[in-house]
């Protein structure tokens, strides 16, 4: 059995893992294809998110396709690996009993060990992207020490653990080295980094020398925390072009009350300061946020303030999560969730639609102007490139006609924004 599937489910940081898993195996003599369209390994690795009810159930069907794959003769062995299991693996092997084996977030040592090869430490900064191979994602930390109401991952994946800088910077020359061009700097909280190995913040310092690794031409910040945020990474980015003015940061609500229940450790007036601060430290910084509508405890006047927030604040990239009523949680064990599910996500498509009209108006500013995008692929008529403000597969994109252009994917181009859209911009290459 040298043939693996393994499919990946959730974030950015679970394909991390995914990517370091494949580079064992792969190491040991496996054919493995990753996300495949039709998977016609002998071996099946899905590797779960437990996060939220909805990441739950896909990762539950995805293991029932596989296992009715097994029972059909088309699989020989299932197995169960990530937060799902992490989180649920008494439950999952109670009830799921055609997997053959079912493992946590960090077991890929045992996962390896159980099919008969040796893990190889010395690869620990190496991986076999999944990604374009322009851009890799670059997990600096796991875990996280916050004890927001609402959210499951300390209990998935326990406390922060910041990478060394040593580590990260290596990992990040190797990377460029294969031709990695991007990097999305990813963890469960950026704010953090740094504090538990070496009792200070240490985001700014890791992302300016990140940033003067030779072939390294973007780099972009996500997942920080507003409490405690290191204002230092600001001049950072002014100090490295290649620092894209982008930051991605979580402020999930903004009344003072529903910031209390939720647990953030900021005030609306606390978060206000210090969206004023990044938009004045770094002239047109882009900031991407997430709200969540229907936490109990919010009332209408809770979500209006919200809706207010969102309006004036203007934030160039925009998410919302209707609340989902997690086991074990603060607000599972405290408040009951009863504000109904279609109110949740009535004030969640309020919140899009407002946000849909500002990133249009946005978007409209840009047109006529110059700007360098990086090509990820071709689709049909079109080249599909981003901007610095730019993240993959969640933000807006800039679309290039094919006819009479020659692009390169994974190359930069300077282009003109000829049209946009409320999501994506049109343009031409210079």
């Amino acid at each position: 059995m040298k043939k693996i599937d393994v499919v990946t489910l959730g974030c950015s940081k679970n394909l991390v893992d995914s990517e370091s898993l494949i580079k064992q195996f792969e190491a040991g003599g496996f054919s493995v294809a990753h996300d495949a369209e039709k998977p016609q390994g002998d071996i099946a690795i899905i590797n779960t998110c437990g996060f939220i009810g909805d990441a739950k159930e896909e990762s539950i069907e995805t293991i029932l396709n596989f296992a009715e794959a097994k029972k059909r003769g088309n699989l020989k062995k299932l197995f169960v690996m990530g937060c799902l299991s992490e989180r649920y693996s008494k439950q999952l092997k109670e009830e799921l009993p055609e997997v053959d084996a079912i493992y946590g977030k960090f077991d890929w040592k045992k996962i390896v060990e159980d099919l008969g090869q040796n893990y190889r430490a010395d690869l620990v900064n190496e991986r076999s992207l999944t990604t374009p191979g322009h851009y890799a994602y670059f997990k600096i930390s796991e875990g996280c020490n916050r004890s927001c109401s609402y959210c499951a991952i300390p209990l998935i994946t326990g406390k922060h653990q910041s990478k060394p800088i040593e580590q990260l910077v290596d990992e990040a020359e190797r990377l460029a080295q294969s031709g990695v061009k991007e990097l999305q700097v990813i963890a469960q909280d950026l704010s953090f980094y740094g504090l538990d190995i070496y009792k200070q913040m240490r985001l700014a310092e890791l992302t300016q020398k990140v940033a003067d690794v030779d072939g390294i031409d973007w780099v972009r910040l996500h997942y920080a925390y507003p409490a405690g945020f290191p204002y230092n990474v600001l001049k950072t980015m002014n100090d490295h072009p290649n620092v894209c003015n982008y930051l991605d940061i979580a402020l999930q609500h903004i009344s003072d009350p529903m910031l209390k229940i939720m647990r953030r450790n900021v005030s609306k007036a606390e978060t206000y300061k210090l969206i004023e601060r990044m938009r004045k430290d770094v002239p047109g910084i882009h900031l991407r946020t997430t709200m969540i509508t229907g936490h109990p405890g919010e009332t209408e006047q809770d979500f209006r303030e919200m809706l207010d927030f969102v309006k004036e604040a203007r934030f160039e990239r925009l998410g919302v999560f209707p609340y989902s009523h997690e086991e074990d949680t603060h607000a599972y064990r405290n408040y009951k969730d009863d504000i109904p599910q279609e109110v949740k996500q009535e004030r969640a498509d309020a919140i899009m639609e407002v946000q849909e009209q500002i990133s249009w108006e946005i978007n409209q500013e840009k047109v006529g102007s110059d700007m360098k995008v990086i090509i990820d692929r071709k689709e049909e008529d079109y080249y599909i490139g981003r901007t610095e403000f730019d993240s993959p597969e969640v933000d807006p994109e800039v679309l290039i006609p094919v006819e009479g252009t020659d692009l390169e994917i994974g190359n930069f181009y300077e282009v003109k924004i000829t049209g946009a859209e409320a999501y994506d911009l049109f343009a031409e290459k210079k």
